[in-house]
């Protein structure tokens, strides 16, 4: 079993975007690109992650694929095994290596262009580089296209033996933008074999409540939930959820996805074993200082 070496919660990493900008990745630039022109600067970011008690951390490759890499002059190859290597250097042993597979930037048909079976070969090549480079499993995330996520858990699957976690981005209605509900996700995971499935992205944890208690209901899968540090601010780009609050809105989100009972922090009670196993870590605006909040919410570590 994958998980099957962790406890209850398991604790992934927090965004590589927003961390990348914050050391100089400029406004529109590619956050991937880094991975070669800045292998320091991503390394120490996967580093203080580990430090932080991330027991997975995503590679810096979520929108590394050939369509999106044409005009970069790197090749996915290039970007995914230094991505990997970096990210094994930083983890020591100590973490876990998942290859970031995100949307391929193109909408498939028929409401764009993209064909299915390119959508296939892009992620193939995709897991192929990750899977020789030495990742220990693979990650679909900030998916909106269910058809799009099926290609990529397929090709996945079938050029690789990793293991694969899936992830969607759900707006505060329940459903992703291209129309996917949280029981068609459930159900297309589930027939798919993934080893996890839930939300990262576009919400903080107490706007996504409604879409996880749905999905929760259609899966016996452990859950991941990775949301957004709420918003950020048009100026200064801070986000409005510190890492405090986070950790406080995410023990409800928790809840809804299957603890019994809930915990109350402010009451001193203590987290019981989730009914199943949890993935816990944030997506854009959150950083390591996130996590260390996270594992004392979770596991009470002072």
């Amino acid at each position: 079993m994958l998980f099957g070496s962790y406890g209850s919660y398991v604790f992934c990493d927090g965004a590589m975007g927003t961390m990348l900008q914050a050391r100089g990745l400029k406004a529109g630039e590619r956050s991937d690109i880094m991975t070669m022109t800045s292998p320091e600067t991503v390394e120490e970011v996967h580093r203080l992650y580990v430090e932080a008690g991330s027991e997975i951390i995503y590679t810096n490759t979520l929108g590394a694929n050939a369509l999106s890499l044409s005009a970069s002059g790197y090749s996915p190859q290039d970007v995914i095994t230094a991505a990997v290597t970096i990210a094994k250097r930083a983890a020591a042993g100590s973490s876990k290596v998942a290859l970031d597979i995100g949307p391929t930037g193109a909408l498939l048909e028929p409401v764009g262009n993209l064909g299915y079976e390119r959508a296939y070969e892009l992620f193939a090549e995709q897991a192929i580089a990750g899977w020789k480079a030495g990742a220990d499993m693979a990650v679909a995330e900030t998916m909106s296209d269910i058809t799009e996520l099926k290609a990529a858990i397929i090709a996945i699957k079938e050029n690789s033996s990793l293991p694969i976690i899936a992830t969607m981005t759900f707006d505060k209605t329940g459903t992703t933008y291209l129309g996917c509900t949280p029981e068609l996700f459930a159900q297309t995971a589930n027939d798919l074999g993934v080893s996890a499935i839930g939300l990262n992205c576009s919400l903080a944890p107490a706007e996504m409540m409604h879409t996880v208690e749905r999905l929760s209901k259609a899966t016996n899968l452990p859950i991941i939930l990775k949301p957004n540090a709420g918003l950020p601010d048009s100026e200064t780009g801070k986000y409005n959820i510190d890492a405090v609050e986070f950790a406080r809105q995410m023990l409800e989100l928790a809840a809804v996805a299957d603890f019994e009972p809930a915990a109350n922090p402010q009451m001193g009670s203590k987290l019981q074993a989730p009914k199943r196993i949890m993935l816990i870590g944030g997506c854009c605006g959150t950083t390591p200082d996130y996590i260390r909040e996270l594992r004392k919410a979770f596991i009470n570590e002072r």
